[in-house]
């Protein structure tokens, strides 16, 4: 991101400032959204190449179509300036909701207008409705054939019941909306919509404009950490009150109480996805200052005179834990460019300062790291990154987090989503049931059918690649957290024993063939193998051990089919989040930048 250009900004007043969130569910269309109020303001020049998904910076979010880091921008509509923060809409990344939400005064919701909130709304939400943010309704894809604007607003008021909205958050305005078409009308009615201005005029009349006097000492509150390299680390928060300078004198006033000077080296503001440098910004803006090298996430710059913290900003503590540890497999440092505890230790304990809902422990070894996150989709966007940096090193099977509560141990809870084909309910139902998951409500209609449970974090640990097998890539599966509850016993696991190798060398299509029906395989011919390593699951409940590596014997002897094509069936893709359902508590996880390996812990097989 560009961190210094230049620019010559008036000051505003925080009457004319508006800071919002917004709040959707993955895959409701935000992102979209916010391209279509992006192209409506007049940031971008005529012959500007415009990006779509402009605000889905980082290469994870565009290939998987989802937020995963909370990002600001700013959108001028007349002589307002809405700051708006688009958040993650997955509830393993409430860290970075946390810090989003106490940075604004209001947010957007924006819903499914077929499918209505979700799950995932739900956490983001309830967070939101704690805090007393003003919000706004935003009914998304009124262009989708089995649109039904009436039943989401419906549902989006069922849920502001249940989560213990006040009178004044239920009396909500609702705003009818085509992201992708960049049109908005407060009507239902596709036919009257033609560009985004009445969204525009809900936020500017509803969302009230920042509290904070001017005057006032400053409080500035860090909840985004940037780095840049030639100015090093920049805080980015919202000023709770006074005004701040380039120049200035500062304190940080960091967790444990204690006050460190600084001043303010370069400030920013923000003018769509860009910075502007600026020479002052005063109560209500959202900045990025420079200068301030030792900031953690939750610390308050304030006046030097007056060092009165804010309170630190609280995250949801983690639900699943997971080792990290140095890869000692036989083929340990071929493929990657950071393979040793230090580098793997130091990459941690970074990803730590800037991911709040991230914890970090020593392990059992001096080469083993425990990592604390808040679900499986948390630790495998770190996993990937990490992968893509050049690391090397291998992880357990995670492992849900238990807590003691009087005496009793509790573990955590997930409401869990379902939208499958009529027919495959039943045999998901089962499933579920067996893994000892509620059921709370099932609901048909148009051939599919929604089913709602509440189950055991641990109960879907290896249950995603099992439903997608099972509905054939049909179905359509969200989950979010719910509460701790008391330990609900022992959970039997339904995966099949793993195809183990014999023996190290290449794989080879006779060898593949030959063992086709003890089970389905993870690798093709020519793939490089060592003893403990998993090439497939076994059609059985047991292990078996198999040679992947035997060769035809040559002899002179020739049969009239001896040289017809053999076709292997397609073997198994295997994927981060395969691998980390597939595992079991006595295998690993190998990642390295080229490749993703099963294999068990003792690779003697003994």
């Amino acid at each position: 991101m560009n961190s210094s250009m230049p620019s010559s900004t008036p000051l505003i007043r925080n009457q004319l400032i508006r800071n919002i969130a917004i709040i959707a569910h993955v895959d409701h269309g935000k992102t979209t959204l916010v391209d279509s109020m992006f192209r409506q303001s007049g940031i971008y020049r005529d012959n500007e190449n415009v990006v779509e998904r402009a605000m889905d910076s980082h290469d994870l979010e565009r290939e998987r179509g989802i937020t995963i880091l909370a990002k600001n921008t700013a959108i001028p509509f007349g002589d307002y300036k809405i700051n708006i923060l688009d958040t993650p809409g997955h509830a393993d990344f409430s860290g970075e909701v946390e810090r989003v939400l106490t940075m604004v005064d209001g947010a957007l919701l924006v819903v499914d207008a077929v499918e209505g909130p979700m799950p995932q709304t739900r956490f983001v939400l309830r967070k939101a409705l704690e805090l007393g943010l003003t919000i706004v309704v935003v009914v998304n894809k009124m262009d989708r054939p089995a649109s039904d604007p009436p039943r989401a607003v419906d549902r989006v008021l069922d849920l502001f019941i249940e989560l213990g909205a006040h009178e004044d958050q239920l009396d909500f305005p609702v705003i009818y909306a085509c992201g992708l078409q960049g049109t908005a009308s407060q009507e239902p009615d596709l036919e009257s919509m033609t560009d985004l201005t009445p969204l525009f005029d809900t936020i500017i009349q509803k969302i009230p404009a920042p509290p904070g006097d001017d005057a006032s000492p400053l409080q500035l509150q860090v909840s985004t950490l940037d780095y840049n390299d030639y100015l090093g680390r920049i805080v980015i928060g919202r000023i709770h009150r006074g005004t701040i300078r380039v120049g200035q004198p500062v304190s940080l006033v960091q967790r444990d109480g204690k006050a460190a000077q600084y001043r303010i080296n370069k400030l920013f503001g923000f003018q769509g996805l860009k910075r502007m440098e600026v020479e002052h910004a005063v109560a209500g803006d959202i900045v990025a200052v420079a200068g301030i090298q030792e900031a953690q996430i939750g610390e308050t710059l304030t006046s030097p005179e007056t060092p009165e913290a804010l309170p630190l900003i609280s995250v949801e503590e983690p639900t699943l834990k997971m080792t990290f540890s140095v890869n000692n497999s036989p083929m340990a440092g071929r493929e990657g460019k950071f393979v040793t505890s230090r580098h793997l230790k130091d990459r941690l304990w970074k990803e730590a300062k800037t991911n709040i809902s991230l914890v970090i422990e020593e392990g059992n070894t001096p080469e083993s790291f425990v990592v604390n996150g808040r679900g499986e989709l948390h630790l495998s966007i770190l996993i990937e990154t990490m992968r893509r940096e050049g690391y090397e090193f291998q992880i357990s099977k995670p492992e849900v987090l238990t807590k003691t509560i009087d005496g009793k141990l509790y573990e955590p809870f997930e409401d869990l989503v379902l939208d499958v084909p009529e027919d495959m309910a039943g045999g998901c139902i089962e499933r579920l049931c067996q893994r000892r998951g509620e059921l709370r409500h099932m609901n048909s209609a148009g051939g599919r059918t929604m089913v709602e449970f509440i189950i055991p974090s641990r109960g879907l640990l290896g249950f995603r690649s099992e439903f997608i097998r099972f509905t054939r890539g049909q179905g359509m599966m969200t989950s979010a957290f719910a509460e701790f509850k008391p330990w609900i016993g022992d959970i039997s696991s339904a995966r099949n024993g793993a195809l183990v190798a014999h023996e190290p060398g290449d794989a080879t299509a006779y060898a593949l063939k030959n063992l086709e029906d003890r089970g389905i395989f993870f690798l093709k011919p020519r793939t490089a193998v060592y003893r403990g390593m998993i090439v497939g699951e076994h059609n059985r409940q047991s292990d078996l051990l198999v040679n992947v590596c035997k060769a035809k014997k040559l002899t002179n002897m020739r049969s009239a089919t001896a040289d017809v094509l053999e076709v292997l069936s397609t073997p198994v893709d295997v994927t981060l989040e395969f691998g980390l359902d597939f595992i079991a508590t006595d295998e690993l996880l190998e990642v390295t930048p080229l490749n993703i390996r099963l294999r068990k812990k003792v690779l003697d097989g003994k």
